[in-house]
């Protein structure tokens, strides 16, 4: 046995643990909530990011301009476009986020982001960290929160994913040991675990809704997803009128098909990967992750964006402007909610299920044969000028 090579991983692991100390540290010491109501203007600013990413985000921006425009008018709410989020530029000073862009992302009190693209081996990029995973860390937005519903199926998800730890903080600070030898990291707290777990229960009270699920894999990763378990359990003490159960990841996606089960479940707490992997196929019911908004919320700064890829491809072939929107507006209607205007989000959200589940009176096929992003804002626009609004949505939901 190599000692030298021994002596590197130590190393390297010692320097990852300091770090990750640090953090805990840094909970500790704990943040006040961001209180909007006493905020003028509340800064809103739009990243394009990279792809499809600048131009779903320009119609998202086009949606909630309208829906503010008294606010906009007032001084109450300013909205601020972020350039420099590009996989480009992040490659060409070998940062997830340029230092300049960075400081522009906190000025703002929120920000609608459009897809980034995260380079793997064989992409002709530097292995850069994810810039979400990164803005998630420096923000120190721990909880991604994503809503799934589809009212005449049974179903009303939300999914509190745990978005600053678990397998993706380091994902890009394993080590090779040797040629043969490869270790990556995993990383649970006692705070992060206990801040995500308790918004998720708040959320319940909060809502009326009765039951919490767990999710982990804490039968083979033991110590990790263990700490996270025993956190939820003791903190679901505390919410007596709750349900807490707790399901092991791989049973809980076979269950999330499952017609006889899915509709019972309501309100789901996760670390970070399974939290990736358990939204996208939520997603599918309502539509496939380009119909899926999703919030990361930190107590100072939160972030809204949608959950798919930059579709790079698209864009080469000239496809972008047929990109479907839905996501991003969708996030949009979740910042709305977060900033003091639950009322103008609930009533996207309704145009967004009528326009994109139940009418389709336009098709968004990424193509030239279907509608572009911009018809499918006018076609939002025109619905929620609609007074008779909400009675179409119930019409349609039952």
């Amino acid at each position: 046995m190599d000692k030298k090579v021994v002596e590197k991983a130590k190393t390297h692991f010692e320097n990852l643990v300091t770090e990750q100390l640090a953090r805990v540290e840094r909970m500790k010491k704990g943040e006040e909530w961001t209180d909007f109501g006493g905020l003028k203007p509340i800064i809103v600013g739009i990243i394009g990011g990279d792809g499809i990413g600048p131009y779903i985000a320009a119609d998202a921006q086009r949606v909630l301009e309208t829906m503010l425009a008294d606010e906009l008018k007032s001084g109450k709410v300013e909205f601020r476009v972020i350039e420099g989020l590009t996989i480009e530029n992040r490659a060409k000073v070998n940062k997830a986020i340029p230092d300049d862009v960075l400081e522009e992302i906190k000025k703002c009190h929120v920000t609608l982001k459009g897809p980034t693209t995260t380079p793997r081996k064989g992409d002709p990029w530097p292995n850069i960290e994810s810039a979400n995973v990164a803005m998630r860390r420096y923000l120190d937005l721990f909880a991604n929160v994503r809503p799934v519903k589809v009212p005449r199926e049974g179903l009303d998800w939300v999914f509190f994913r745990e978005n600053t730890e678990g397998a993706y903080v380091l994902g890009s600070c394993g080590i090779d040991v040797t040629e043969d030898l490869a270790f990556d990291f995993k990383v649970i707290t006692s705070q992060g675990a206990e801040r995500i777990i308790r918004l998720a229960f708040d959320h319940a009270k909060k809502n009326g809704i009765n039951r919490v699920t767990i999710v982990t894999k804490a039968n083979v990763v033991k110590t990790t997803d263990g700490k996270f378990l025993k956190i939820g359990q003791k903190i679901a003490e505390e919410y007596p009128g709750i349900e807490c159960d707790d399901w092991y990841i791989d049973i809980m996606t076979a269950k999330l098909v499952d017609p006889k089960r899915r509709t019972a479940f309501k309100v789901f707490v996760l670390p970070n990967l399974y939290g990736d992997i358990l939204t996208d196929e939520a997603a599918e019911f309502q539509g496939g992750v380009g119909t899926a908004g999703s919030a990361n919320i930190g107590k100072k700064y939160s972030m809204f964006e949608a959950i798919h890829g930059s579709a790079p491809r698209m864009v080469k072939e000239g496809r972008a402007q047929h990109a479907d929107p839905s996501s991003m507006i969708r996030a949009g209607a979740m910042l709305l909610s977060h900033i003091g205007f639950p009322e103008k989000g609930k009533k996207l959200e309704m145009a967004l299920d009528i326009c994109g589940q139940y009418e389709k009176k336009l098709v968004m096929t990424g193509r030239s044969d279907g509608a572009t992003g911009n018809d499918f804002c006018d076609y939002i626009l025109a619905t929620m000028k609609d007074p008779e609004l909400e009675k179409r949505w119930k019409a349609y939901t039952g």
